[in-house]
C-alpha cells in the first residue's frame, strides 16, 4: 500500500538510501535537506533545517497541502561530535542536543496534529546502539540518543489512544558520511590529558564504521518495518556481534560490561 513518507536529512547516508529505496517501492517521498540537492528519483525535496521549528512547520505544511496526510515520519537527520566530556565546548554540546534531540522533537510536534486528525500514523525515530550504552569520547552523541530513547518510550504511551505508533531504530556501525562529518573537539591537542586515548579510541571507532554495512542494507530493513501492519517498538539493525553486545549490556554486571566495552576501544 502506497504511503506518504516524510523523512529528514536525505542529502546522504541513511536518509538518501532510505528515500531512494522507498521511492522505488512506490511510496510518496518528501525529504528535507538543509542544502539544495538533486535526485534522479521522484523524491520531493524540501529545504528545511530541523533545528528551526518554523522551517520544519513550513515543510510539513507543504506536504499536507499536496497530499492531505502524512503516514510515516522518519526522524533521521542528525550529527555527531567527538571528544572528552571534560573539555567539550558548550556550543558543541548545544549543537549536538539541538540537532539530534530537539530537532527530532521539532518535527514530531509539527507532524502530530495531522496524524491525530487522521487517527493513524507511524513515527520512526533513528536512535543508535550508542543510545543504549555510553560510547567513550562520544558521550554527548550517546546522550542525545539516550534522550531519543526516553522520549520515544513516553510518546508511545501518549499516542496509543490516537492509533499512532512509535518505533525506535538502533543502527550499529555503517559506512556513511557520518564518520567524515563528525565534529571533533577543538580543545584536543598534545596538551590535552585525554589526547593519546582519544586518538586511539577514535581510530578504532572510525575503523569499525568504515568497515560497517552499507546504508542500502539499512534502507531495505527499514522498508520491511514500514510495511508491517503492527511493527515492533524497537529494532536493532547491526551485525550479530553488535546485537550480542546489547544483550550482554542487559545481562552482565555493569562493571564487567564496562570492562569489555572499554577493552574494545583500547581503554585499559
Amino acid at each position: 500500500m502506497k504511503k506518504v513518507v516524510f523523512i529528514t536529512g536525505i542529502s546522504s547516508g541513511f536518509g538518501k538510501s532510505t528515500a531512494e529505496y522507498l521511492d522505488q517501492k512506490g511510496h510518496v517521498i518528501y525529504g528535507t535537506s538543509r542544502k539544495e540537492i538533486e535526485t534522479d528519483h521522484r523524491i520531493n525535496v524540501l529545504k528545511a533545517d530541523i533545528t528551526d521549528i518554523d522551517s520544519v512547520k513550513a515543510a510539513v505544511e507543504t506536504v499536507l497541502q499536496k497530499e492531505g496526510r502524512i503516514d510515516i515520519l522518519i526522524n533521521n537527520a542528525g550529527m555527531g561530535i567527538s571528544g572528552p566530556v571534560e573539555t567539550a565546548l558548550t556550543d558543541d554540546i548545544r549543537l549536538q542536543m539541538r540537532t539530534n534531540f530537539m530537532g527530532a522533537v521539532n518535527v514530531i510536534q509539527s507532524v502530530l496534529p495531522a496524524m491525530r486528525g487522521q487517527k493513524s500514523g507511524t513515527i520512526i525515530n533513528i536512535s543508535s546502539i550508542g543510545g543504549l550504552m555510553g560510547l567513550p569520547f562520544q558521550g554527548f552523541y550517546s546522550a542525545s540518543k539516550f534522550a531519543i530513547e526516553g522520549m520515544s518510550e513516553a510518546l508511545r504511551m501518549e499516542l496509543k489512544p490516537f492509533n499512532i505508533k512509535v518505533v525506535v531504530i538502533r543502527p550499529g556501525d555503517f559506512f556513511t558520511s557520518f564518520t567524515s562529518n563528525r565534529k571533533a573537539d577543538e580543545n584536543i591537542s598534545v596538551n590535552n590529558p585525554y589526547e593519546p586515548q582519544f586518538r586511539k579510541s577514535m581510530s578504532i571507532i572510525e575503523t569499525d564504521e568504515k568497515g560497517g554495512m552499507k546504508p542500502e542494507f539499512f534502507a531495505r530493513k527499514l522498508a520491511q518495518i514500514i510495511e508491517k501492519k503492527n511493527p515492533g517498538s524497537t529494532y536493532i539493525i547491526s551485525t550479530a556481534e553488535q546485537k550480542l553486545a546489547v544483550v550482554l549490556k542487559r545481562i552482565l554486571p555493569d562493571a564487567l560490561f564496562a570492562g569489555i566495552l572499554g577493552s574494545h576501544y583500547g581503554i585499559k
